[in-house]
């Protein structure tokens, strides 16, 4: 009898190495949006916008032409056509045909882009690779040249002439004409494009925006004199705000005292209005990005505000006794628009949808709360109008907080006496981490702010509770104290669940960037997928993402000494590549390797891993399959019975495993 063989083989062959601009052909999610290629255009019209930016450009044109492409078209300094000292091919090209290539890797004082929003080299690359064809024409120095692309590959080689005289003296036009197949509309939404570009006119004064539409031939422009106030007043469409506007512009001078942490030229601009009723209007940019899902810039600027307000209140004694005032009690109501300028901006993933460097929290808030106390001061009697609006908000969330105190405090329950619990009441608020070994739940309990967030320390691996019966849970220890701790008794999907004990808005997994704490988290998701999937569907549960690396990089340029965090071996790469490009020598950096949470202190895990404004923190949702389909896959990776599907499982997908080693 013959010994059956793997219907898979796992070999060096399997090992596939992807070159040039395969990687965003093979998953351009990675990349970019696929819903439209709205983004890919942004990509091209970014750049665009960074010319204007650095004060070389007063014009961006974008033509929506009939046959579905799209021209971006500044007047600019032009892409240099030359070719590149180093690779010997014409610097156009490298530009558009390569990832991490790019004028915006120089920061160095003088540097070709000293604040730009396209900081990672891949944009007009991921636009070439996911577009049919794509044409560029770039006037520079008296001279026009023009290259062709298809589908990522050159296909009109790079052609120079002498600029005639009905030529431009200097620009670049890109015109690309997206693949629709990687995308699941190839319409792209001309709303948010209109919207797209307002902005960019409102974020570069004196600079004229306009939207051709080749086929109606409307054409739509944009310029705005008053900046931010202008927008922030369209945006709120008439509604009466309750003081004036607070506005105001900053940016970091290294020769005065108290700013050598930033970077020269480093700060935000902003407009800021509070309302006592209707919608809200809330946008901000990075160096002329947009970052539609916020990050550490609004946090900074949240920070400034709350600070600034909480000071007014206490230097003339508004507060009433038994109130106590939070950063969401002066940021309810607010409406704003805020432009942030960042040196060296790190973004959440490569659509740039969120700013995650840490620094941009004390940069906005460093300029913002000053400004506001002086301006609080100068204008009392609007001063304590706000703090009025303020003290209500604060009144109202603790008086939900005791309703919500009533209804659980018929429970029966006794709390865990390992628990260290938080101090609020505003169950929206509070969030349990369920730390994984004494050590780490004591770094956390000291790192954490005890006003909100409560500590559950894990002792060992949770129990595999798939198979176990509901009756038969509490047996386990660890699993009884973090049923109790949360206030919620163990159900099953579908059933009518009582909530209104629940004691935590958020409930996260915090356990070692590692193979074991990776076991503790399937095995914590399987406890609340089996037993508590109301949690899961309402969007409680979450698992944190404590770094892996940490690198100690000098100062260099601009940039300050910085200590960068990194979750795996991919941001580690990247990172270590991005200081190669800024000129470090591989000699003048460190690298730190976190064993597990108890390796780090706690201001490094309040810093990386807690600090609602710097954490990056990965909600649990269920996927694409339906719950028959989740529920037999669970079943397969976690039954006592399925060793050998899930075998066969291991065998087919191990090549997907990326392993850090």
């Amino acid at each position: 009898m013959s010994k059956k063989q793997p219907t898979s083989a796992y070999s060096e062959a399997s090992i596939k190495v992807l070159k040039g601009l395969e990687p965003v052909k093979q998953r351009p999610g990675m990349y970019t949006r696929t819903e439209n290629p709205l983004h890919i255009i942004q990509e091209v019209i970014d750049n665009a916008s960074d010319e204007a930016l650095g004060g070389h450009g007063k014009q961006i044109m974008v033509t929506l032409h009939a046959d579905g492409s799209v021209s971006v078209e500044d007047d600019g300094r032009g892409i240099p056509f030359g070719l590149h000292p180093d690779e010997g091919v014409p610097v156009v090209e490298i530009v558009f045909t390569r990832l991490h290539a790019g004028g915006k890797f120089d920061k160095a004082a003088g540097g070709a882009y000293t604040f730009s929003g396209g900081l990672h080299g891949v944009g007009v690359s991921v636009t070439n690779a996911l577009s049919k064809r794509l044409d560029v024409v770039v006037w520079r120095e008296g001279k026009v040249a023009t290259l062709g692309f298809a589908n990522g590959d050159v296909v009109q080689p790079l052609e120079i002439r002498p600029a005639s005289r009905s030529d431009k003296k200097s620009g670049t036009r890109v015109t690309a004409w997206p693949d629709t197949s990687y995308f699941d509309s190839g319409n792209l939404p001309t709303s948010e494009l209109q919207r797209l570009l307002r902005s960019k006119a409102v974020l570069l004064p004196g600079v004229e925006v306009v939207l051709l539409h080749e086929k109606t031939g409307e054409r739509q422009t944009w310029r705005y004199e008053d900046g931010l106030r202008g927008y922030l007043l369209e945006g709120l469409d008439g509604a009466e705000t309750l003081i004036p506007l607070f506005e105001g512009e900053r940016s970091a001078d290294t020769s005065r005292n108290g700013e050598e942490g930033f970077a020269d030229g480093e700060g935000a601009a902003w407009v800021v209005a509070w309302s006592e009723e209707g919608p809200l209007l809330r946008e901000s940019y990075v160096n002329l990005i947009p970052t539609p899902a916020g990050g550490t810039h609004e946090s900074g600027l949240r920070d400034g505000l709350y600070q600034a307000v909480k000071s007014f209140v206490e230097l003339h004694n508004l507060q009433p006794k038994g109130v106590k005032l939070l950063a969401e009690d002066v940021f309810a109501r607010v409406s704003f628009v805020l432009s942030a300028k960042v040196l060296d901006p790190q973004f959440q993933g490569q659509i740039k949808e969120r700013l995650n460097s840490r620094d941009a929290v004390r940069l906005v808030s460093w300029f913002t709360r000053p400004a506001l106390e002086l301006w609080l001061n100068q204008h009392v009697e609007h001063g304590k109008k706000l703090a009025d609006l303020v003290i209500k908000q604060a009144q109202a969330r603790t008086r939900a907080g005791q309703k919500v105190e009533k209804r659980k405090s018929s429970g029966v329950a006794v709390l865990p006496g390992k628990l260290t619990d938080c101090e609020s009441t505003d169950i929206s608020r509070n969030e349990l981490f369920l730390v994984e070994g004494d050590s780490a739940g004591g770094s956390a309990k000291m790192g954490r702010d005890k006003e909100f967030q409560a500590i559950l320390p894990l002792r060992g691996k949770v129990l595999n509770t798939w198979e176990t019966e509901r009756d038969r849970l509490f047996a386990n220890n660890e699993v009884h104290d973090i049923a109790v701790a949360i206030g919620v008794d163990p159900h099953s999907r579908g059933d009518m669940v009582d909530l209104s004990n629940l004691r935590y808005g958020k409930i996260c997994i915090l356990s070692d960037a590692d193979v074991d704490g990776s076991h503790i988290q399937v095995l914590l998701l399987t406890l609340f997928y089996r037993h508590f999937p109301q949690l899961i569907d309402l969007g409680h549960v979450c698992v944190a993402r404590p770094p892996l690396f940490r690198v100690d990089a000098p100062a260099r340029g601009k940039k300050p000494a910085q200590k960068i965090y990194a979750l795996d071996t991919g941001e580690l790469e990247a990172i270590l590549d991005k200081l190669s490009k800024d000129g470090v020598r591989e000699t003048q950096w460190s690298i730190s390797r976190f064993k597990g949470l108890g390796e780090m202190s706690a201001e490094q895990l309040w810093d990386t891993t807690m600090n609602p404004d710097t954490r990056r923190l990965m909600p649990i949702q269920l996927g694409e399959l339906d719950n028959d389909a989740t529920a037999e896959m669970m079943n397969m990776l976690m039954g006592k019975g399925e060793a050998s599907a899930r075998r066969g499982w291991l065998e087919d997908k191990g090549n997907l495993v990326e392993v850090d080693i």
